[in-house]
């Protein structure tokens, strides 16, 4: 079978305990993880199992998006992200235009919204958009013809890492609904958070997070979540402890007395893991700040999926472009 057809199937198979299932995206932006119900989330990761298999193949090309075109435009650094979406792009086909702040007329004081426009003059079918402001996508998905896709804005949300995040908890597990899921770490200026908070409660999760009261945003219990200051608490009985970096470059002050101390209350050592189920997934958005947030020996051990959170990245930016380019059914 193609992996067009085994996508189509996999979209046909998504929702299928509704009497009618989706096949389709509501809207023709990803923004927010908000902004999907649950069963738009299961019809993402059920098509990303079907782009999986693309990666045992010779050739890891197929042609679904042929002829449309993709402008990855980031004004933030990024490795794991950027890296992802231009594969994940190459392997559908796309034709892809990669966009820096640095090297761009950003840099000569071009606004987002004159950039985009003098982008969208060349006819791109998506933009993905990396920006430092929180709320940048939206103000470019209100002035753009073109599906824009939220790679990270500022510390408000970064649904693809979420939705990838989803995808390697259910494959590990196999289901997501009921688990205990811990987050740990800055939660203040984590856009992975609040991503995570929302796609993992909506498929039926339970979650703690963890962080130092400097760190904790005010009435982050109104998500629907436990709260404590006490990493032992977080880690008792979790099926998934999810970490964050320290996101030193968003912080007006001084949140923490000093990183040493830091990893003495809230890093993730193999004490800490043994608390945890025995079965337990250790996790990690990156960029890691080994012996900040993670002690190597956890980061590089037999529970640790970091690795497979960055393969996984690729199937399902994958998924998200092709669902987002039209029907599948189409292709």
């Amino acid at each position: 079978m193609s992996t067009d057809a085994r996508a189509t199937a996999a979209v046909n198979d998504a929702g299928a305990q509704g009497a009618v299932p989706r096949t389709t995206l509501r809207s023709r932006h990803l923004i927010s993880i908000d902004d999907l119900d649950s069963e738009e989330i299961t019809l993402i990761l059920d098509t990303a199992e079907a782009m999986k298999e693309i990666e045992s193949r010779p050739i890891k090309k197929v042609p679904a998006l042929r002829g449309k075109t993709v402008v990855n435009l980031f004004y933030e650094p990024s490795t794991r992200t950027r890296t992802s979406f231009e594969i994940a792009e190459k392997r559908l086909s796309a034709d892809s235009l990669n966009v820096a702040a640095t090297g761009s007329s950003v840099a000569k004081g071009e606004t987002l919204l004159d950039t985009a426009r003098n982008l969208e003059a060349m006819a791109p079918d998506m933009i993905v958009l990396r920006h430092a402001a929180s709320g940048a996508p939206h103000q470019l998905a209100r002035a753009s013809r073109a599906s824009v896709i939220n790679a990270g804005d500022g510390t408000h949300e970064h649904p693809t890492q979420a939705l990838l995040d989803g995808f390697t908890i259910r494959a590990r597990k196999g289901r997501i609904a009921g688990l205990k899921v811990a987050i740990v770490g800055d939660l203040l200026h984590s856009r992975v958070l609040r991503s995570n908070v929302l796609l993992l409660r909506a498929l039926g999760a339970e979650i703690c997070v963890c962080g130092p009261p400097t760190l904790m945003p005010p009435g982050i219990e109104q998500f629907g979540v436990r709260a404590t200051t006490r990493i032992d608490e977080a880690a008792e009985g979790a099926d998934v402890i999810m970490m964050l970096r320290i996101q030193r470059e968003r912080m007006q002050g001084h949140f923490v007395p000093s990183l040493r101390e830091y990893f003495n209350v809230y890093g993730l050592t193999a004490e800490r893991v043994e608390r945890a189920k025995p079965d337990v997934i250790i996790m990690h958005p990156g960029p890691m700040n080994r012996g900040v947030e993670i002690a190597s020996e956890v980061a590089d051990g037999p529970y640790s999926v970091m690795l497979d959170q960055v393969a996984n990245g690729v199937a399902v930016r994958m998924a998200v472009l092709y669902l987002l380019a039209g029907n599948p059914d189409d292709v």
